[in-house]
């Protein structure tokens, strides 16, 4: 069995650019604790939607979908699931919500792993809801003439309790290290959980919630505000190239952690970069609506609806905002892909 051991991130012969990644995300986190404790109204309203995007964006990832009205009926919990996707849509709500509630109270543990997956499970009457899969599963991949191969094995049924023992074992180990980078560490973990794939169905989204809580418990909770997942979603082709370069020779120990760090703290780091725009933005008052509108879609790096910007500046009406995108296609400064209500707009390069 593929043992853990995280002391290579305590030798200091990390990538120079993985290092200052994360002195910068630690700034960018320092400044946005300083807003929050001054600005709690606009960062409650952040949070309402990061949850939407976060609950849409990590489904969507594994292919589970509904229309965004149906979304925010049950993020808001105004209307129950309709079918199996809204079952699954409303479990990861629910485990969503016990993490962003009760984060400080959950440590990263065997017990922790299988709640949070029974929670995320619970409205699917799926019967190893919360229970480590019970046969071996394989990661496949297709080439472009539909060829099937088995890119990657994860660890065997019989050996993952045992392997997600050492796993949680391993971590706290290391995060008494006071010299090794959480930061760091945090995307090693993930990745191993992810390799291991310790259940049926249901790892990325669980991998994803582990994520956020471990962040959370370390202080970095841009995600609560700027939903990680969403990041993820808009650039899961390299989210998916990471993870299989990092995974490469991972049953023999030999794999190198260093792309899934990167797209991890590259990810963060987005997250703690579109919150300051979006706090700049939102708080700005004395700046016209017609100002605030044009920064909204010219600092959005993914092409942005006029839902999403009615979302993030609330004050301003439909109308107003759909006359300033129309000006703003006109005058060249920005594009619109698709049409009628799939709309969305992107600054033009």
């Amino acid at each position: 069995m593929r043992k853990f051991n995280y002391s290579f991130l305590d030798d200091g012969v990390l990538p120079a650019n993985l290092i200052n990644l994360t002195s910068v995300i630690y700034s960018l986190k320092t400044e946005s604790n300083i807003r929050k404790d001054e600005f709690e109204k606009i960062f409650t309203e952040l949070e309402k939607i990061a949850k939407v995007q976060s609950v849409k964006s990590s489904n969507a990832i594994e292919g589970i979908v509904t229309s965004d009205k149906r979304i925010v009926e049950i993020v808001n919990q105004s209307s129950k699931p309709l079918n199996h996707n809204e079952a699954e849509i409303a479990g990861y709500r629910d485990a969503l919500n016990k993490i962003h509630l009760d984060y400080s109270n959950l440590d990263f543990t065997e017990e922790t792993i299988l709640k949070l997956h029974e929670i995320m499970m619970n409205y699917t009457t799926y019967e190893n809801a919360g229970k480590y899969k019970i046969n071996n599963n394989y990661i496949i991949e297709e080439d472009k003439d539909g060829n099937r191969k088995v890119r990657f094995t994860p660890t065997s049924a019989k050996e993952t309790p045992e392997a997600i023992k050492q796993l949680v074992l391993a971590y706290i180990e290391a995060r008494e290290n006071s010299n090794i980078n959480q930061l760091l560490l945090i995307p090693c973990v993930i990745l191993d959980f992810l390799c291991i794939h310790p259940f049926s169905d249901g790892n990325g989204r669980m991998s994803r919630l582990l994520s956020l809580l471990l962040l959370y418990k370390n202080g970095f909770d841009a995600g609560k505000y700027i939903s990680f997942e969403e990041q993820i979603n808009n650039m899961k082709g390299y989210y998916y190239e990471a993870l299989k370069q990092s995974s490469n020779n991972w049953e023999d120990g030999k794999n190198d952690y260093v792309p899934f760090i990167q797209n991890f703290l590259s990810t963060l780091y987005m997250c703690y970069k579109e919150l300051d725009k979006r706090f700049n933005v939102v708080n700005s008052n004395k700046i016209t609506k017609t100002a605030r509108i044009e920064a909204t879609v010219l600092n959005s790096l993914v092409p942005i609806s006029k839902a999403d910007i009615c979302k993030i500046l609330p004050d301003v009406s439909p109308t107003t905002i759909e006359a300033v995108l129309g000006k703003m296609i006109k005058n060249g400064s920005i594009i619109r892909i698709g049409t009628a209500r799939a709309s969305k707009y992107i600054k033009n390069k």
